[in-house]
C-alpha cells in the first residue's frame, strides 16, 4: 500500500480503497489522522483545508504515506498545530452543514487532484 486516506466523506469511500472512514465530525477525522501519524504515517496532503471557508466544511480527506516504525515529526507537528487551528477557528463559527453535498463533491474533487500528482510528487 502507497498511501492511506483518512476521510469522513462518503463520496470519497465510494470512490477509494485504500481508505479509513470515520464516523465522525471533520476533527475527529483530524483527530484520528493525529492518533495515526503517532503511530508512524507520514503526511502527505495537509490536513487544513486551503481557503477559510473550506475550513467550515463538515468533511475532511487526508492522505497518509506508508507506515515506518518511527514518528516523523514534521508530520506529528503539521497535524498537532492543525487541530489547534482548526479549533480556534470553529469556536467562532460552526460547520455548515447546509451545503453538506457542495462539499462533499470539493472533497472529492481536491482529493482526486491530490492522487493524480502522486507519480509527481510521492
Amino acid at each position: 500500500m502507497k498511501y492511506l486516506i483518512v476521510t469522513n466523506n462518503p463520496a470519497v469511500a465510494e470512490k477509494n480503497d485504500n481508505m479509513l472512514f470515520v464516523e465522525g465530525s471533520a476533527e475527529e477525522t483530524l483527530i484520528k489522522v493525529r492518533d495515526l501519524v503517532h503511530e508512524g504515517y507520514e503526511l502527505i496532503s495537509h490536513p487544513l483545508a486551503a481557503s477559510l471557508r473550506m475550513m467550515f466544511s463538515p468533511f475532511r480527506s487526508v492522505i497518509l504515506g506508508k507506515k515506518s516504525t518511527k514518528v516523523d515529526s514534521f508530520s506529528a507537528e503539521i497535524i498537532e498545530d492543525s487541530i489547534i487551528k482548526y479549533k480556534r477557528h470553529m469556536d467562532f463559527r460552526k460547520r455548515d452543514t447546509a451545503n453538506a453535498e457542495d462539499y462533499k463533491m470539493i472533497d472529492l474533487i481536491l482529493l482526486e487532484a491530490a492522487l493524480a500528482e502522486q507519480p509527481v510528487t510521492w
